[in-house]
């Protein structure tokens, strides 16, 4: 069991339950209770379809529960946070916007003085790596450098934590490896809580300081695994035996569970 007492966000029983097209009810998570520590890095595997993403949503507060409960930093969490961050999949960039604009994006609607962030934009736009590229437009930038600026407008207005569904995802092989390390430098610069979803096993090694397995449909956790590979990491790290085992321990966990389901 995980000391709370610098927990930033508790998962309580939380389920959840969709209705189909076809009126039935569908339950994507079964009773998941989490303890998150203030800036841990956590990531997210399981099968498709076992409710990763849904339980990301609920940490974020864009649906609520079904059941159970959650408290963020002290409160019961109901609605979406200013506090919690979210990067997805795709950048979801603005087409006629430049990466400053872009970056600045959130402060706009946030009804806050964007002067006061330009400053802030510029150390975002450096530590990335995205300098000389600031008034470019989003078809002027590969798809890894358009992730970055996702990265840089989820960081802008410095939330407590920050959500990332499968943010690499629709990249490349080496693309992918690149940011992986660059996310651990800028999570080292700039220490937030993060909940990572991946289906990438070395991936979700590599990154976090906790592997939390989930099972097929309904999403539960099966196992909660602490990674406590030596810092800082880099691609080096996947040579180590402890990581290689690690890997085989989630391999096991996964595909171990889907033959008892079968």
């Amino acid at each position: 069991m995980i000391d709370t007492k610098d927990s930033i966000m508790s998962l309580d029983g939380v389920s959840r339950r969709f209705t189909s097209r076809a009126n039935d009810a569908v339950l994507a998570l079964d009773n998941v209770s989490l303890d998150i520590r203030r800036n841990q890095f956590i990531t997210l595997v399981g099968p498709s379809g076992c409710g990763k993403s849904t339980l990301l949503k609920i940490i974020s507060g864009i649906i609520p529960p079904t059941a159970g409960s959650i408290e963020f930093d002290g409160s019961r969490l109901l609605k979406p946070s200013r506090q919690i961050g979210m990067v997805f999949q795709r950048p979801v960039l603005l087409p006629w916007r430049s990466v400053v604009e872009n970056i600045l994006f959130p402060i706009e609607m946030l009804g806050w003085n964007v002067a006061e962030y330009r400053e802030e934009v510029k150390r975002l736009i450096q530590l990335v790596g995205l300098g000389g590229f600031e008034n470019a437009l989003p078809n002027e930038l590969s798809g890894g450098m358009q992730q970055r600026v996702s990265i840089c407008r989820a960081l802008v207005y410095d939330p407590k934590m920050l959500m990332m569904d499968e943010p690499f995802g629709a990249l490349d092989a080496m693309t992918r490896e690149d940011l992986s390390v660059e996310l651990l430098r800028i999570w080292t610069e700039r220490k937030k809580t993060v909940i990572f979803v991946t289906h990438s096993i070395p991936e979700a090694v590599l990154l976090a300081d906790r592997v939390v397995i989930m099972s097929a449909r309904p999403g539960r956790i099966l196992m909660d695994l602490p990674v406590n590979l030596p810092r800082p990491r880099s691609l080096e790290t996947e040579r180590l035996a402890e990581f290689q085992d690690l890997v085989h321990t989630i391999r096991e966990a996964i595909y171990g569970e889907r033959k008892v389901k079968q």
